[in-house]
């Protein structure tokens, strides 16, 4: 089948992928290891990570732009990997709007980086909620993978949401997605689909669902892009909050590892995440309600646009604004406003009254 063979030369790449390659020294920077009282001993830059292939292709990604920037971190011992399971990644049975939503991969992280058992933490930072815990600042964004998302079917036989046929069955744990299919096809069926990249493409493969949509940007992290059928844009289905984009987390009191990831951080991509951001928190937005937002640079103006929407897709409200880089958490905030004021408060009650049951069966009636 199409997904077979690629999801086993995934797992064979992968650990080539992960694993520690030569790295130009060219840059030249002064020594920034902490040592121990026993002079021989490194002080190690502690990495926190989920467990799945995205996140540790994620973790390995920042532990490759330290080495560039910073040569003496290529030393053994210098960088080390903790992998930790979050509370999402636990449970597959339920949808994340049944498990309470934003936080799910993120609290044992905070957890660990509180508690001084890592010293960085890297999130995909769509998983990010608009708040952090008290102690932690999130500087830095390494640059923005491409954040549309991809349309993936068996044996590429359908080549677009539109040729879908009445009554398809679509596999998604997102309700941004689900409101926006359903908006163009109400006959469409969404059914949670959970797991890692390759549970799901491989659930695909044994026919469970006859489309999915998942992140071209973490298909292109671990080299799997191969795998979409087409790249949707932003008018068929506009993207998460902060898609594509990779978070390093660290304490607010931490000199030594603020510097290492500021050097890290690019601004374009921090700037727009920031924008999207401020949209969602202005939003207040739970894991009930459908939101998608995205900003983009271009001429030199940041340019964003969101939509929020019901979960059966028959309501969707839009938003646009283009304003100055300088403006850019404005421009978030006020769209989300906007997007507040076209709803109405009914709107917004109905999201926080409706049980996930009752979204569910919305979903899936």
């Amino acid at each position: 089948m199409k997904f077979t063979s690629a999801l086993s030369l995934m797992f064979v790449g992968t650990a080539a992928a992960f694993a520690p390659s030569s790295i130009s020294h060219s840059r030249s920077t002064s020594s920034a290891l902490f040592m121990s009282e026993d002079a021989a001993e490194v002080t190690p830059l502690r990495i926190g990570t989920r467990g799945s292939p995205l996140a540790l292709a994620q973790a390995y990604e920042t532990r490759r732009r330290l080495i560039e920037e910073f040569p003496e971190l290529e030393a053994d011992g210098a960088i080390e990997i903790c992998v930790m399971k979050t509370q999402g990644d636990m449970i597959l049975d339920k949808s994340l709007m049944e498990l309470g939503g934003k936080g799910l991969f993120t609290k044992e992280l905070d957890t660990a980086l509180l508690g001084d058992e890592v010293d960085i933490c890297v999130h995909s930072m769509k998983d990010v909620p608009t708040w952090l815990p008290d102690g932690t600042v999130l500087p830095c964004n390494l640059p923005r993978e491409d954040t549309n998302d991809a349309f993936i079917t068996a044996e590429n036989k359908i080549k677009t949401i539109a040729d879908l046929p009445d009554g398809s069955v679509i596999g998604t744990a997102s309700l941004r997605r689900q409101a926006q299919l359903l908006s163009q096809n109400p006959t469409l069926k969404c059914v949670n689909f959970r797991g890692n990249v390759q549970t799901r493409l491989r659930k695909l493969d044994d026919g469970v669902v006859d489309a999915t949509l998942l992140a071209i940007a973490g298909l292109k992290r671990m080299e799997m892009q191969d795998c979409a059928t087409a790249v949707l844009d932003w008018g068929e289905m506009l993207p998460a909050v902060a898609q594509g984009a990779i978070g390093i987390q660290c304490r607010s009191d931490d000199e030594r590892s603020l510097k290492y990831i500021d050097a890290l951080n690019c601004m374009d991509t921090h700037v727009c995440v920031n924008c999207e951001r401020a949209f969602l928190e202005a939003l207040d937005g739970n894991c009930k309600t459908p939101i998608a937002g995205q900003a983009k640079i271009i001429d030199g103006k940041i340019v964003f646009r969101g939509l929020i929407a019901m979960p059966d897709g028959s309501l969707k409200y839009e938003t646009e604004a283009t304003g100055e880089i300088a403006d850019a958490v404005e421009i978030g905030k006020k769209a989300g406003e906007d997007l507040k004021a076209q709803a109405g408060d009914k709107f917004f009650e109905m999201m926080v009254e409706m049980s996930p049951q009752q979204v569910l069966g919305q979903i899936t009636k």
